[in-house]
């Protein structure tokens, strides 16, 4: 699982403290960069009422094994009560991007 690439959506309200987090979880290794979009629609259901508001989205490519040390700084992190944080398969792509991915995160998970 070390080796395996995936990308983690995360959506905040705010895009500049995203495109900030986004620089911490860089510095930090959990992944070796983020492309932001914004704005986004949102629309979803909270607290029994439907919202349609602007959000900002980022994409994260980094390892699988990460995923979890990325849930636990957003959840410190993040304005949200329940962020959105999202793991997704990478089943491919360019063998030399995907190697940079490992070569610039941390190993093991850490």
């Amino acid at each position: 699982m070390d080796d395996e690439c995936c990308e983690v959506v995360i959506t905040a309200r705010d895009a500049d403290w995203l495109a900030g987090f986004t620089r911490t979880l860089v510095e930090e290794r959990l992944v070796a960069c983020g492309h932001l979009l914004n704005p986004i629609r949102s629309v979803y259901r909270w607290a029994g009422e439907v919202h349609d508001e602007a959000e900002a989205r980022v994409a994260l490519h980094t390892r699988r094994s990460l995923v979890a040390g990325i849930v636990a700084r957003t959840d410190e992190l993040h304005a949200y009560d329940v962020p959105c944080v999202l793991a997704l398969p990478v089943v491919g792509g360019n063998p030399d991007y995907l190697r940079w991915i490992l070569d610039q995160t941390r190993t093991g998970g850490t």
